[in-house]
């Protein structure tokens, strides 16, 4: 068995990222490996109190918790698990199989500039990265010309899954977190805004952050929830809107485990890992989204189609089938063999679904998918609540000058 030694940043309350660095640690500790967290400890707190932090936070306990980066001994293996932690482990002096362990392309979580080209050296660094789902590989090899590993998007099937027949409920839910931008928080609540007033009998659920943002309509906001009760959401929602930006998240995969229809973006990062009989991708616009929560809303056929979809897809992606990819992936480097080529092909084949304000024509008011009922930039507190004044200004006379110029 080999020593494993984990660089993980310090701790945040509710991360699906956190959580899935250390499930994946603790595969590697059950699997009879000897295995070290070092966690990001700027407040100088005692080692104890870390260890007690992870388990309070996560629910996993590692024997052997230690602060700061600065003093990591000798290992077999290290992982760098955000990008300012690659070059830590790249200039580490002793010989190790120096992984990366990759969730997002993290360079995107800032503006084009130092910190995007810092955060896209990391892959420069030889390190070998193992990349939750397919995209970030292909990603990789592209920008890179780097060879991954990669293991997919599961779900704990114990935790995710249908408590009852699906009930074709005029309700959506929204992983709504507005301190992470990857998250398109006023991009969902832009279309968000567009369902309520096409249905304003739909019920808006947000959860995910304590963070809030400005909402003009009628919602409920369960802010941070735990497992059980994400999963009996999704058990009592007729829609999953999730957006991410940077990868998919883990969060669509594990609603799909619970029968739930997805809604998501359609962009390079998705169609590589969610199935179109589950999920609708859409193009990237608040209209666009809206439509595609209002058509599984409006088609309960559809809607109980695409939660059994979903639910077969992910019978076979529980948790222990990406853990064992992930473990065999680490056996391979341990034993000294090069990784094999990942060469991921896109799985999700439809066009992106479009509202057409040319062919869904706003002079039709008896259409459903009249212009005149999807946008709404004068409705009580704007749709375009979220920008600065003078923006949110502009935007409106740019906007209505284009509906004089269609009329």
């Amino acid at each position: 068995m080999a020593k494993i030694t984990w660089l993980v940043p310090g701790l945040i309350e509710g991360s699906g990222g956190h959580r899935t660095i250390l499930q994946h640690a603790d595969f590697l500790q059950r699997q009879g490996h000897e295995t070290t967290i070092h966690l990001e400890n700027p407040h100088g707190q005692p080692d104890a109190m870390l260890r007690s932090a992870i388990r309070r936070t996560f629910g996993f306990e590692f024997a052997d918790v230690r602060g700061g980066w600065s003093n990591v001994a000798p290992a077999d293996m290290v992982f760098a698990t955000i990008w300012y932690s690659a070059q830590t482990v790249r200039d580490l002096p002793f010989d190790c199989i120096r992984c990366y362990f990759v969730q997002d392309y993290e360079a995107m979580f800032n503006a084009v500039g130092s910190a995007y080209v810092m955060a896209e050296n990391s892959y420069r660094y030889g390190l070998h990265p193992i990349a939750i789902g397919r995209w970030l590989p292909a990603k990789l090899a592209e920008n890179f010309g780097i060879e991954s590993a990669c293991f997919d998007f599961c779900a704990d099937l114990d935790v995710y899954r249908r408590t009852a027949p699906y009930r074709h409920d005029p309700s959506v839910c929204f992983i709504h977190q507005p301190e992470k931008p990857r998250r398109c928080a006023e991009l969902g609540i832009e279309a968000l805004g567009i369902v309520k007033h096409r249905m304003p009998g739909v019920k808006v659920v947000l959860y995910g952050s304590k963070a809030h943002s400005r909402v003009w309509f009628e919602h409920e906001n369960l802010e941070l929830i735990d497992l059980s009760s994400c999963n009996a959401l999704y058990n009592r929602s007729g829609v999953g809107l999730c957006i991410s930006a940077t990868n998919p998240s883990r969060i669509p995969f594990e609603m799909m485990a619970a029968g739930l229809p997805v809604v998501e973006v359609h962009a390079p990062n998705t169609v590589y890992d969610l199935p179109a009989g589950a999920a609708s991708l859409c193009e990237p616009t608040p209209e666009s989204l809206a439509k595609g929560m209002l058509e599984i809303l409006g088609n309960p056929e559809r809607a109980a189609a695409m939660s059994r979809t979903g639910e077969r897809f992910m019978r076979d992606r529980p948790l222990s089938f990406g853990l064992e990819q992930f473990g065999r992936t680490v056996t391979t480097l341990l034993d000294g063999k090069p990784l094999d080529a990942v060469r991921p092909e896109k799985m999700y084949r439809e066009p992106p679904l479009r509202f057409d304000p040319r062919t869904e024509s706003r002079t039709d008011t008896h259409s459903p998918t009249a212009a005149s009922d999807w946008v709404a930039l004068d409705t009580p507190g704007g749709r375009l609540g979220f920008l600065p004044k003078p923006l949110r200004i502009a935007a409106r006379k740019g906007y209505r000058a284009l509906r004089r110029r269609q009329a």
